[in-house]
């Protein structure tokens, strides 16, 4: 019985198996996806206590706690980014792809292959490089009510633009190696435009 891979679609009957490369990453792919759901989770949970605790402070309490706010901003700007990445591991972001469908296959892969190389090129120089001198920058710059900077806030960019990277790397390898279809399929959670 054969296993449906991550985001290729199902392999067809007597297919040939992916090579070993594909099958650690898709295995590295896998444990990402696990441990940046649990991290996505926390946040979600942690962002919906402080908020609840923001409400019931003010409407109860009529005084509301002051930290409530910085940390309900800061929590979500992490889960954006940290969510945006985990996104990009079923490639399940916006695809506008009704003229890419219409190419030849050859074409098809080179346009996934443009996409990601350009996905890789946008994550390693604006979140990496760019997130990391924002976080440099802003290391010492304190925030009122919580005990952290905003610099190290601003960490979780580089460490979304490498998993970004991570994510697109293992996607283009995919492509390149017929694993994976230049076009991602779509499913109960995806949408054609």
């Amino acid at each position: 019985m054969s296993e449906t891979p991550p985001s290729g679609g199902a392999p067809e009957s007597g297919s040939v198996p992916p090579p070993r490369a594909i099958v650690v990453l898709d295995r590295v792919r896998r444990g990402l996806d696990r441990v940046l759901g649990i991290v996505c989770i926390v946040l979600f949970v942690a962002l919906v206590a402080i908020v609840s605790w923001q409400v019931f402070t003010r409407q109860v309490l009529q005084n509301s706690a002051p930290w409530t706010q910085e940390a309900a901003l800061y929590t979500f700007v992490v889960l954006a980014l940290l969510g945006g990445a985990l996104v990009f591991s079923e490639r399940g972001h916006i695809a506008v792809e009704i003229l890419v469908d219409k190419f030849a296959r050859p074409a098809q892969r080179l346009v996934a292959v443009l996409v990601q190389v350009t996905i890789i090129f946008f994550a390693l120089f604006v979140f990496v490089l760019g997130g990391s001198r924002i976080a440099e920058n802003a290391w010492g710059q304190a925030v009122s009510t919580l005990p952290i900077t905003v610099g190290q806030v601003y960490l979780a960019l580089p460490v979304a633009g490498v998993l970004i990277t991570v994510y697109s790397l293992i996607h283009l390898a995919r492509i390149l190696t017929g694993a994976e279809d230049p076009t991602p399929a779509l499913d109960d959670t995806t949408e054609s435009v």
